[in-house]
């Protein structure tokens, strides 16, 4: 069975923490279930729940359990319709997927480089600018980052050099000690000098426990892992 939940103690029975859990669990806590474009559900077999999954817009993020039910799943995303569904490899609906690695560490080093300066509290319009987002149009991306770190399930940063951003990075999940890392950039002049590393090793010490990435399958392994950063399986995107 899939239900729709109305309240957060919905939840609280999952314990599992993998990156997907944690991007439902953190958007739960910024969004509660009273707005009508951000909905969560939950699979339940035999009074145990197996899935997890939000729906924020068209966009789907799904965890699983060891037991859940592939067909009911399927079933209800073709009934549903999504955008995307965001979950690991063992969940299928099409062959139209793209697929990546999904990293964890819980490493905390103190990798600074003289001459810079981190910026936790970055204004937003100047990190949009610096991440170049193509897809994401700057208000719904404002109205969502700035809510988020106002309920403190996301935090920005900057790397700034001589007042220019040279790297930046956001947690954009941040839930009891686990975060998700995304828009890790580096401006090409500064790249090999050292200041990506320094700038992901500061992120990764402001929170207590591990930090997750999704990483392109073939991309930025060896940055990564030097960082601390193990592989430990797979995500999986459907459009």
């Amino acid at each position: 069975m899939i239900e729709k939940i109305e309240s957060p103690s919905a939840f609280d029975s999952w314990t599992k923490r993998d990156i997907f859990s944690v991007r439902i669990l953190a958007l739960l806590n910024s969004y509660s279930t009273k707005y009508h474009f951000c909905s969560f559900f939950r699979q339940i077999i035999d009074g145990k729940v197996t899935a997890i999954m939000s729906k924020l817009d068209g966009s789907y993020t799904l965890s699983l359990e060891d037991g859940f039910d592939n067909e009911e799943l399927v079933h209800f995303f073709c009934i549903s319709g999504y955008n995307n569904i965001l979950t690991d490899d063992r969940f299928y609906i099409s062959p139209r997927f793209e697929e990546g690695d999904v990293m964890i560490s819980s490493a905390k080093r103190d990798n600074f480089v003289e001459g810079a300066t981190l910026d936790e509290f970055p204004k937003l319009m100047d990190l949009y600018n610096f991440v170049d987002y193509e897809e994401q149009d700057f208000k719904s991306w404002y109205v969502d980052i700035s809510h988020r770190v106002r309920h403190k399930t996301a935090k920005d940063y900057t790397l700034v050099v001589k007042d220019e951003i040279i790297a930046s990075g956001i947690l954009s999940s941040i839930i009891s000690g686990y975060a998700i890392l995304t828009a890790v950039r580096t401006r090409d002049e500064f790249r090999r000098m050292g200041y990506g590393s320094a700038l992901v090793s500061a992120i990764c010490s402001d929170v207590t426990g591990y930090v997750y990435i999704m990483r392109d399958e073939g991309a930025n392994e060896e940055f990564y892992t030097k960082l601390g950063f193990e592989n430990i399986g797979k995500w999986r995107m459907y459009r």
